[in-house]
């Protein structure tokens, strides 16, 4: 790309003048637009340092509504970053639904750098681009428009603009060591980057190379491309994503009516076990965080299959300092208006802590897809996308826990009943938990759907037996010590 890249023919100077003011009303109105449609837009802008990447910016939103934009600048990633998945802070900065958000620098910068620096090997690079290649296809399946603009500029012209900047005592703060560098050693850094523009070209995140000497011309190339970008995402808005097949080997999961429920534990007996795996519980957390290893644990299943008590005989055993339960309802407006796994990406723990999901990202394909509350196509989609999330999520370093709890309907009417007839118990049993009782099959088809395409080699699902919640507890004790256990040894 960059090296057989050719500088496209600039206009003269008056009809840039014409067509970059034409190009700002437009753009002023688009916004209007794309608010009404609820489109989001992501505008990256990558570069060589001192290519103007930050002035661009503020010309692009010169006109625009500011309640309706944000602007972010990426640096070099903080230690609290450093302490998350690769993509997290990224992930975490995404905008709502009809908003636009400009980057100046982004995963491009990172990675690149990091490579420069020898600090990726081929193997760590590779896993990188996949990430990137799933991170962008993922915004764009769920409508996002990622429109991504690489400055140009060369080694003459690079040296000049940075030799000016360090003349002025006002500007000398904004030229930092590795553009230095980067100017001393251009030709390499050409190799990365070409390298890195070819690898995550894509159709629905192509790259858009940018002649940056001259800066009004520069404005304009941007300009009218993010404006052809934004005309087309309106007129495609409501097109459905095409499926893509399952490139994950996955584990045999029973159907659910094959499950035996009449395993059960005594009292005694239960206790003993609970005091042993409850201290070699406790014993292991102190080594996760010496170790510096995440640990996510995810709890789906029937209503008043004994989640909450299973949870929190798991926690009994960690230092309260080291975990978070996160129960998931129904997302927030500002939670719903973003990609749906945007919620539990800013959820994850830090490196060392542990995150337990009361619920969590699978509800895409039970309750939003029998109640109707995303399309056939998103839940459809969201296999895949889970899938790449628990990818990451292990490339990581994350040791990832899931359980299914399963009980008979009957046990569940049972509790049902005596949840309603126990005053301190009421609160725990609503109108909307018998309506989901009357589609126990349509949920059912769902689970089995579910467990049959996301059980990864890398985040297999558990069943917990639960009609004696004695015996799920304890088994989802050894479990998660037998899966934390593999991890560190």
């Amino acid at each position: 790309m960059l090296k057989d890249w050719k500088k496209p023919r600039m206009p003269e100077e008056a009809e840039i003048r014409e067509r970059i003011k034409a190009a700002r009303e437009k753009l002023e109105l688009r916004q209007l637009q794309l608010k009404e449609r609820n489109l989001p837009v992501i505008v990256l802008l990558e570069g060589w340092g001192a290519a103007g990447k930050g002035s661009l910016i503020g010309k692009l939103i010169r006109n625009l509504d500011p309640r309706f934009f944000k602007v972010l600048t990426f640096g070099a990633p903080s230690p609290e970053d450093l302490r998350k998945p690769f993509l997290y802070r990224y992930m975490k900065g995404i905008p709502q639904a009809g908003r636009i958000l400009f980057m100046d620098g982004g995963w491009m910068e990172q990675i690149t750098r990091e490579r420069l620096r020898e600090e990726l090997s081929d193997r760590e690079y590779a896993r990188r681009i996949e990430s990137v290649r799933s991170f962008e296809r993922q915004l764009s399946d769920n409508g996002y428009l990622l429109m991504k603009f690489f400055l140009q500029i060369d080694q003459k012209e690079q040296k000049k603009r940075l030799e000016g900047l360090l003349e002025d005592k006002d500007t000398k703060w904004r030229v930092g060591d590795f553009d230095q560098w980067q100017n001393r050693h251009y030709d390499r850094c050409l190799e990365v980057y070409d390298q890195y523009l070819r690898d995550t070209r894509m159709s629905c995140a192509p790259w858009y190379l940018v002649d940056a000497e001259h800066r009004k011309w520069a404005e304009l190339q941007l300009l009218e491309t993010l404006l052809a970008g934004i005309d087309t995402a309106l007129q495609n808005h409501e097109i459905a994503v095409p499926l893509l097949q399952n490139p994950f080997s996955l584990e045999p999961v029973p159907r659910l009516a094959d499950i035996r429920l009449d395993q059960s534990l005594s009292e005694s007996e239960y206790e003993k076990q609970l005091k042993k795996y409850q201290e070699e519980l406790s014993e292991l957390h102190n080594r996760l965080y010496r170790k510096k290893v995440p640990v996510i644990i995810v709890y789906e299943g029937w209503d008043a299959a004994g989640k909450g008590g299973n949870i929190r005989r798991l926690t009994e055993a960690l230092d309260p300092r080291g975990f978070e339960v996160h129960p998931i309802a129904k997302p927030e407006p500002y939670e719903k208006s973003r990609h749906y796994l945007w919620r539990f990406w800013v959820r994850l723990p830090k490196t060392g802590h542990v995150a337990i999901f009361d619920r969590s990202w699978y509800g895409r394909v039970m309750v939003e897809r029998i109640e109707g509350l995303c399309t056939q196509n998103d839940w459809q989609r969201a296999y895949h996308e889970m899938n790449e999330f628990e990818k990451e999520l292990s490339d990581w370093g994350a040791v990832i826990v899931k359980f299914w709890v399963q009980i008979d309907k009957d046990v569940q009417l049972a509790r049902f009943q005596e949840r309603q007839n126990t005053p301190e118990k009421r609160w725990k049993i609503t109108d909307e938990d018998w309506r989901n009782r009357e589609k126990w099959d349509q949920y059912e088809t769902a689970v089995e759907e579910m467990l049959e395409k996301t059980s990864t080699a890398f985040a297999p699902w558990h069943i917990l037996e639960s009609n004696d919640k004695r015996y799920a507890r304890i088994k989802a004790l050894k479990i998660v010590i037998q899966e934390i256990k593999r991890k560190l040894s």
